[in-house]
């Protein structure tokens, strides 16, 4: 198997992530997995689509992040990460869908309007 790459997106984060068969060692930004999320909840948030299809030890995932926080790059490496499972095996696809990993979460933050402090706030309104 040659490499295989897929992108994900969440909020403000872009993952590109390149797919090995390995021994299930994952790699971001040239840092191991817990280096870079030391949230355990986060670590759990990357391995979903893995779990789901009981392959975690099975591929090596090299991986970039750029933009967002660190909760939009976990779900965005999450996306990334079932899209190149797919690619590998589209048999898959209706067990990852099934668990919601399949879908690009299209909420983003708001742009600012003018004559307003924030997207909806207003400034206090003066009567008098």
């Amino acid at each position: 198997m040659e490499k295989v790459n897929a992108i994900g997106r969440r909020k403000a984060a872009v993952a590109r992530v390149y797919l090995t068969e390995g021994t299930g060692k994952i790699t971001i930004d040239k840092r191991p997995l817990d280096v870079y999320f030391p949230s355990s909840i986060l670590q759990y948030i990357v391995k979903q689509p893995l779990a789901t299809l009981d392959c975690v030890e099975k591929y090596d995932i090299n991986a970039h992040l750029d933009g967002g926080g660190y909760k939009g790059q976990s779900e965005a490496l999450r996306l990334a990460i079932a899209r190149a499972l797919v690619k590998i095996n589209p048999e898959d696809k209706p067990a990852l869908r099934a668990e919601g990993f399949m879908t690009r979460d299209p909420r983003a933050v708001e742009r600012k309007k003018p004559g307003r402090p924030k997207a909806r706030k207003r400034f206090q309104f003066s009567k008098r």
